[in-house]
């Protein structure tokens, strides 16, 4: 294990896990050669990523959910989007109630990037693709029987067999659309929801905590003459997403990189990248951006590496773009992204946030007869 002087940049390295790499969970299930020491872990958790891999699939495709009394702590701390879950008694109504509403669900691993070490504690990265049906009624609304398939990435932090923290990005927008549902309409009962059950929505986000007046944003200078990947993350993140130097792209990405954005977008190319962060920062010109955390992981002898990205974007909805008219309501947005960075340039990205978020912060203390703008299509 290694981490950078600038404390945001994490690595863990292959040698010590059995990496999901294109195996699915049938043959990865039967790696069992122990690389890692896992002291404190139940033994047949062999390494961080079997860890990640074995539990998902126990508790929400075998169904055993009382695995979370033994893998969550009591008092964890679930982000979901604009609110926090606490405690594991909320863990476990929340798996209930979306087991409930699509209860054949399919729980396909894309990839786990890690960090960390069994005395200071593992941090995870898991995306995921799922498909499900929706047989039973949801906080979406009533069941619609209708198949569904989305992205999720899930970051946790662990320590002796316990998730203590958890970071839950889907991307729900793109559910509701597949139920045939209106985003909208959807997002305005959560928000009332929200309002009668007195939840925090983070309301205090105005200009003034989300611009730096007349300064412009401090500006990232790499000190290696060589390519490192955490450098290369924070520079391309401080260039692209706080500078908006869009025109910098080519710098960054290989010339047929794909994004896989929101609701199913594939994104390739320079000017499709291009085109998806204008239409996003045009609903929030103004958003700051801040970096949570970045994880590295090699491949093929650093040629190659695995990135995980926590990030936020914090700012007034006052721009018309992706989320259609301005609202002028603050809005965060909590995001993951996942990175394939190869000979130094980005040649495959996963990009998640909850754009029903979003739109639930959006429609927040919206009088019910005021007619929303519909989402923008791209």
């Amino acid at each position: 294990m290694r981490n950078s002087d600038n404390g945001k940049i994490h690595y863990g390295y292959s040698e010590e896990v059995n990496r999901l790499g294109f195996h699915d969970f049938n043959e990865y299930s039967k790696k069992l050669d122990r690389k890692q020491s896992m002291d404190g872990f139940d033994p047949q958790y062999v390494n961080i990523v079997d860890y990640i891999m074995k539990i998902t699939h126990q508790i929400w495709e075998e169904r055993g959910i009382g695995i979370i009394y033994k893998t969550y702590h009591n008092n964890v701390t679930m982000h979901c989007g604009s609110l926090n879950l606490q405690g594991m008694n909320a863990v476990i109504s929340n798996t209930l109630q979306t087991l409930h509403a699509f209860p054949d669900r399919r729980l396909i691993g894309g990839n786990v990037v890690w960090s960390g070490d069994d005395k200071a504690g593992f941090y995870s990265s898991h995306r995921i693709n799922s498909t499900a049906t929706n047989l039973g009624d949801s906080t979406f609304g009533a069941s619609t029987g209708k198949r569904v398939n989305f992205r999720t990435i899930v970051d946790c932090a662990v320590h002796s067999n316990r998730i203590y923290e958890e970071w839950l990005v889907r991307d729900n927008l793109h559910i509701v659309q597949q139920l045939g549902l209106d985003p909208h309409e959807v997002a305005r009962g959560l928000a009332k929801n929200s309002k009668l059950n007195g939840s925090s929505l983070q309301l205090n986000y105005g200009l003034s905590e989300t611009m730096n007046g007349q300064l412009m944003p401090a500006l990232f200078e790499p000190k290696s003459p060589q390519f490192e990947i955490g450098e290369f993350i924070l520079d391309l993140y401080n260039k692209i997403w706080e500078w908006r130097l869009f025109n910098q792209l080519n710098e960054y990405y290989a010339d047929q990189a794909v994004v896989h954005y929101i609701c199913d977008k594939d994104l390739v190319g320079y000017d499709q990248i291009q085109g998806m962060l204008v239409s996003l920062f045009a609903s929030f010109p103004n958003a700051k951006f801040l970096m949570d955390r970045v994880t590295c992981n090699p491949i093929n002898d650093n040629d190659a590496w695995d990135v995980s990205v926590r990030w936020r974007l914090q700012g007034l909805h006052e721009g018309i773009g992706y989320f259609g008219q301005p609202s002028w309501k603050p809005v965060e947005i909590p995001g993951i992204t996942q990175l394939r960075v190869i000979d130094g340039k980005v040649v495959e990205e996963w990009m998640t946030f909850d754009g029903l978020d979003v739109l639930k912060q959006i429609n927040l203390n919206t009088d019910d007869d005021i007619e929303m703008s519909p989402l923008y299509e791209q």
